[in-house]
């Protein structure tokens, strides 16, 4: 049995400033799409970003480009190492803030599956370090 490496993207709503990351699986089969920009599916999604002149003129001004470069990818992408960073950021803030009592810092749950798929490669989870690292492919 082959191992599938779940790929995590990264959503952004600039109308409502609602962000979450979420793996290809997530976004088949929960409601994460509708949690981030009140839409069903991918297929509403798109039909959100031609129809809704509101929801277009918040990725212009968010983006800094034009009507007519308004694209599904700007809103939903494969999320990046730099994003990752700024959730460990939040998840350090908040695993700190619960955990002051404890003298727990500087470690965070593993947020998704051990191996994952950035724009950048391969990342496999280090425990010790409590983030994803970067593995090298032939």
């Amino acid at each position: 049995m082959k191992y599938e490496i779940e790929t995590i993207y990264f959503l952004e709503n600039p109308e409502t400033s609602k962000t979450a990351f979420a793996t290809g699986s997530q976004l088949q089969y929960e409601d994460t799409i509708k949690d981030v920009f009140g839409v069903a599916c991918l297929h509403d999604l798109s039909m959100m970003i031609q129809y809704n002149k509101g929801f277009q003129t918040s990725i212009c001004e968010s983006y800094g480009v034009t009507e007519n470069e308004v694209k599904l990818d700007l809103v939903l992408r494969v999320a990046t190492k730099t994003d990752l960073l700024k959730l460990r950021s939040q998840l350090l803030e908040t695993n700190n803030d619960q955990s002051a009592s404890l003298n727990v810092k500087d470690s965070v749950p593993r947020p998704f599956d051990t191996m994952i798929r950035l724009q950048e490669g391969i990342f496999k989870w280090d425990d010790h370090a409590s983030s994803y690292q970067m593995i090298k492919t032939a």
